[in-house]
């Protein structure tokens, strides 16, 4: 347990505080706990109580998270606590996100940032990822464990659902050298419905952190009946082009029933093949179809020549032709990070 960053008392109350670590700015009283249930107020003290906690450790190939663009072919250690700033119907790891708020508990065995730096290094990861749960809500954590990973040379990544607060990004923005953020919809209605959170914070922080010079790529889960009609897709993609790059990818993930959202069939791979030609209709320059087979959907293409830079077979890079972020073919410039 560690005392929080980003709160404040609460003006005219003995112990009453603001936590400004994610949107939700949740006013909480002595005794309580945040939305995301692992913030807890103890006279007028704001508590982590995930701090160290960790519910999760893997060594993970980075093209998991999903980073296409990012070191291809490397090892990330990966790592979690449990909890959530969001309340997904659809949560695929609601195993680990949900518990502090459904019943109060919070699993996992404590490690400090120094066994998590050694531990990544003895295994000759490039990288550490804070992923599977929501980082923001363990932000703490995981600033120390970033800070201590740049001096020891790995890289760090944040897999998140980008409902942070400004200030929070910009703290993280020197140590955090990637990030996928997941866009679930370009529907205020949905994320307030479906996720408990709302759009635009989202969309601040996309941009925010491509301002911060973090490296970028996004993805959206496509749910049949939720976000999958072509015209909300098409806005996604626009956004990414306008307001990002064209160079960012953008991944679009099958869905499959899970946690509330049990009434849905899979996603089709033709609504991925076609949400995948949207986005690239509309400028972008890779777009990648997961969790499917689909021909050559997870592959990287040269923007320019349009030969086949890097192939994959699921999460394994069979080929790699970038040569010092170039093209190997026709020496284009391929955006992300290759070394």
């Amino acid at each position: 347990m560690k005392e929080a960053l980003f709160y404040s008392r609460v003006a005219g109350s003995e112990s009453r505080v603001q936590c400004r670590l994610c949107p939700h700015n949740c006013s909480i009283a002595d005794g309580k706990r945040g939305l995301c249930g692992v913030r807890e107020n103890r006279s007028g003290t704001l508590y982590s109580l995930v701090y160290g906690k960790v519910a999760a450790a893997s060594i993970d190939p980075i093209e998991k998270k999903p980073l296409f663009h990012f070191l291809p072919g490397s090892a990330s250690y990966s790592i979690s606590t449990a909890g959530c700033n969001f309340r997904c119907d659809f949560c695929q790891n609601f195993g680990l996100s949900q518990p502090p708020r459904e019943t109060g508990e919070i699993p996992g065995r404590e490690r400090s940032p120094e066994q998590i730096v050694a531990a990544a290094a003895e295994s000759r990861c490039q990288s550490i990822a804070y992923t599977y749960t929501e980082p923001t809500v363990y932000f703490e954590f995981a600033y120390d464990t970033a800070k201590l990973a740049r001096a020891r040379g790995l890289k760090n990544v944040f897999v998140s659902n980008g409902y942070m607060n400004p200030p929070v990004a910009e703290m993280a923005g020197p140590y955090l050298d990637a990030a996928n953020i997941d866009l679930k919809s370009f529907r205020d209605a949905t994320y307030r419905r479906v996720c408990g959170g709302k759009l635009a914070p989202v969309l601040e922080t996309l941009k925010l952190m491509k301002k911060l010079g973090v490296w970028l790529e996004v993805t959206t889960l496509v749910i049949p009946g939720l976000n999958d009609l072509p015209e909300e897709l098409a806005e996604i993609a626009r956004f990414i082009k306008s307001e990002l790059s064209a160079g960012t990818p953008w991944h679009v993930s099958g869905f499959y029933p899970a946690y509330k959202m049990l009434d849905r069939p899979r996603t089709p791979a033709e609504s991925l093949a076609r949400a995948r030609e949207i986005g690239l209709g509309e400028g972008l320059k890779s777009v990648y179809a997961g969790n499917l087979p689909i021909k050559g959907a997870e592959d990287t293409y040269c923007p320019k020549c349009g030969q086949l830079v890097i192939r994959r077979s699921g999460f394994e890079v069979l080929e790699n032709r970038v040569k010092d972020g170039k093209c190997g073919f026709c020496n284009e410039p391929i955006a992300g990070i290759w070394s």
